[in-house]
């Protein structure tokens, strides 16, 4: 399979009404202010966008509106992994016959299965569909870890084309670009680790943060590839305060209310997570300041 997961992929989120439903307008909105800002691919229904919360008619609608208003103009990656093998099958299905590029499966959730019922679970979704499939690594959220050794064997599957890697163990990440070939995409999942994922030969990143600064995070990627190392690294430490932010709220509200703030309506999290305080919105209101994001602009006020 040819089909290479590169560049910036924002993790979008899901803007939410004040009623709960899915807010149609905003997301349109959020694709195209991502698009412009120069990624390189989109990813909706991740964790940052509260897959776990939503229903499938909910996950189905999200995904069409996203591939509608994309328009083919850079490929869309689609959240499909499940605690069962069966919802994530009828996911990865869904999204096929949406029109998505690709999709990225977390590990299973809740449950913690072993090696080789990890691999019946991948092998079992990469079967099921045409479409290239990332691994998505997450111990913090799952509780499970994808080794080094099993990334390997699942790299072997023709349409495993990638992981993304939100462990934030830069050196398992460097094991697994080690290992595993040119072919197969290491892409950053921890916002803070990008240039270092992309000095070690990573492919690029899937970032909650480039929701709201896209073009500071193409610049780590576009500059890195144009061997500017300085300016990457630049950009990089740049984008630190806002990654370190998530700390404000509860996972993931804080770049919901972020987007709020430069004029996007993403709304609050999906109950019981809900939005962030007084105090802790003027600090995300002085990081996006001094990154210049709350400038007036055709988005913002």
């Amino acid at each position: 399979m040819n089909f290479q997961p590169r560049g910036i992929i924002p993790a979008m989120v899901t803007p939410v009404t004040k009623e709960g439903k899915i807010n149609e307008m905003a997301l349109r909105k959020l694709t195209r202010y991502l698009i412009e800002g120069g990624v390189h691919g989109l990813f909706p229904v991740g964790s940052q966008g509260e897959f776990y919360a939503l229903t499938f008619e909910e996950k189905k609608k999200i995904v069409e509106i996203v591939i509608d208003e994309t328009n083919g103009r850079v490929p869309v990656y689609v959240g499909t992994g499940a605690v069962t093998t069966r919802e994530a099958i009828a996911l990865t299905q869904m999204a096929e016959s949406a029109g998505a590029s690709a999709v990225s499966v977390i590990t299973p959730y809740f449950i913690r299965p072993n090696d080789e019922e990890l691999m019946e679970y991948y092998t079992s979704i990469a079967n099921s569909t045409r479409l290239p499939v990332l691994l998505y690594n997450n111990p913090p959220r799952t509780g499970v870890n994808l080794s080094a050794d099993f990334v390997v064997r699942a790299s072997r599957i023709e349409n495993i084309v990638g992981i993304k890697d939100s462990s934030g163990d830069l050196t398992l990440t460097a094991e697994y670009i080690r290992r595993t070939g040119e072919k197969f995409s290491v892409l950053a999942g921890r916002d803070t680790l990008i240039y270092g994922t992309l000095c070690y030969g990573g492919k690029g990143a899937i970032a909650a943060t480039a929701n709201v600064a896209p073009k500071l995070i193409v610049e780590i990627y576009e500059a890195f590839m144009a061997g500017d190392h300085q300016k990457a690294l630049s950009a990089q430490f740049r984008l630190a305060p806002l990654r370190l932010a998530f700390d404000l709220g509860t996972f993931p509200v804080v770049i919901k209310e972020a987007l709020n703030l430069i004029g996007i309506e993403a709304g609050i999290g999906i109950p019981p997570v809900g939005g962030i305080s007084l105090k802790a919105k003027e600090e995300l209101k002085e990081i996006l300041k001094n990154l210049g994001l709350l400038k007036k602009n055709k988005y913002g006020e």
